[in-house]
């Protein structure tokens, strides 16, 4: 056997075990976690630094070296992301519906773990916590495989984790870190199909879009995030360049962020030299057309593929619209089903938007930053699906489960 085979049959075992693990055993496995993340925090700080001065002198932007980035506050939320997923309620054996059929039998349809969950990312740490602990409260075993980029961090996170599991007598192969980053080791795991129930991709589109294609493993697809801010008419400008700068500025590397703001025309002249007051405190770099350029003159010409560019930086597509219609239009075509904004003071036009515009959030006169798990009380995610197959948006604990029906008979035979 291969090692991921070694790692895939000795997580299916642990997943029969967990999978018929209490809560309350669940939970102090949990917060056995969140004690061990912060009382060893000093041992995965020096690994993220080791990891954080190879990628540094790689020549790894800034954008990325953030994602990879470990701090004591990030530590401190990460746990505290664990204890939430603690106190949230076990949604395994939770019976979702109850019928009695005319024969006497009685079923209920309950929620199962899924079983063993393989989840492939690129260079963020904190994915390697957060995708354990939901595992772990779902009662499913996890296969991690993160970038080289954060081997070192992923290695002591899981080791981390490992030792905590043990320590609240549960298995450690629970969860299990696939060490070997070369690309061979990605495709043996998307073809492992005897041991994986489910692959989730979490990265750039690049990745999520090579996982989609290529595995075996049924995919759930996540991340890709064209986000846009739209600017109606009757907006409160002040309030929409606020929301756009933290849209775009807060945290320009993750999915959530606005790669494309849409202004309508009536006030384009107003609304852009309000907002690049703020843009241009991060140095934003702006792809406009035509009649944008023609009030911000310093603005990058657009070329067509800004319109589907995830950036992931401090860079920012912007075009004029001539009102609701075009904006959704152009949401539909280019967009890629995570998260829209529409910033406007007027109702109608706020419930219009949210009945055409096709994503997992759709937001009105607030930032799409908030698509996230920890700030939706799911205490944290395990990625933001932008499929409409089995779950969408932010991925908690009852998106990792799936359902069985219990039959309760007396007898009955079918005729």
């Amino acid at each position: 056997m291969t090692v991921l085979e070694t790692q895939g049959l000795a997580a299916r075992i642990a997943a029969r075990q967990l999978a018929v693990t209490g809560t309350q055993e669940k939970n102090a496995a949990l917060l056995a976690i969140a004690d061990a993340l912060i009382s060893r925090r000093s041992e995965w700080l020096a690994a993220n630094a080791a990891d954080l001065h190879a990628a540094r002198a790689g020549g790894m932007g800034e954008s990325l070296l953030d994602r990879l980035a470990l701090d004591e506050k990030r530590i401190a939320a990460i746990a505290e992301g664990v204890r939430q997923i603690a106190a949230l309620p076990d949604p395994v054996g939770q019976v979702v519906k109850t019928t009695l059929r005319p024969n006497g039998l009685k079923l209920e349809q309950r929620r199962v773990p899924l079983g063993v969950i393989g989840i492939i990312y690129e260079a963020r740490p904190n994915v390697t916590v957060d995708a354990a602990a939901l595992c772990l409260k779902s009662g499913n075993a996890c296969i991690l495989r993160g970038g080289k980029e954060a081997l070192r961090s992923n290695q002591m996170a899981v080791d981390i984790l490992r030792r905590a599991l043990a320590s609240a007598g549960l298995p450690g192969d629970c969860v299990a870190l696939v060490e070997d980053t070369d690309r061979a080791s990605a495709n043996e795991m998307m073809n492992l199909t005897q041991y994986l129930d489910v692959l989730i991709p979490r990265g750039g589109a690049g990745l999520i879009r090579s996982v989609a294609q290529n595995a075996r493993v049924p995919v759930i697809r996540t991340g890709e995030g064209v986000c846009h801010i739209y600017v109606h008419a009757k907006a409160d400008l002040a309030m929409a360049a606020r929301i756009l700068y933290n849209a775009k500025c807060s945290r320009p590397s993750v999915c959530n962020a606005a790669e494309c703001v849409l202004v309508d025309r009536p006030v384009a002249a107003d609304f852009l030299p309000l907002a690049w007051e703020r843009l241009k405190e991060k140095n934003v770099t702006l792809h406009a057309d035509a009649e944008a350029r023609a009030i911000l003159p310093w603005a990058a010409p657009a070329v067509e593929e800004d319109w589907d560019r995830e950036y992931g930086d401090y860079q920012l597509a912007v075009k004029v619209v001539s009102g609701p219609e075009e904006a959704v239009d152009f949401i539909a075509r280019h967009g890629t089903g995570h998260s829209e904004a529409i910033i406007t003071q007027d109702a109608h036009a706020a419930q219009w938007f949210l009945d055409r515009v096709d994503a997992a959030a759709v937001y009105v006169n607030a930032s799409t930053r908030f698509t996230d798990g920890f700030e939706f009380g799911l205490g944290a995610e395990i990625g933001i699906s932008t499929q409409k197959l089995h779950a969408r948006g932010p991925m908690g604990l009852e998106e990792l489960t799936s359902t069985k029906y219990a039959v309760y008979g007396a007898g009955q035979i079918r005729e």
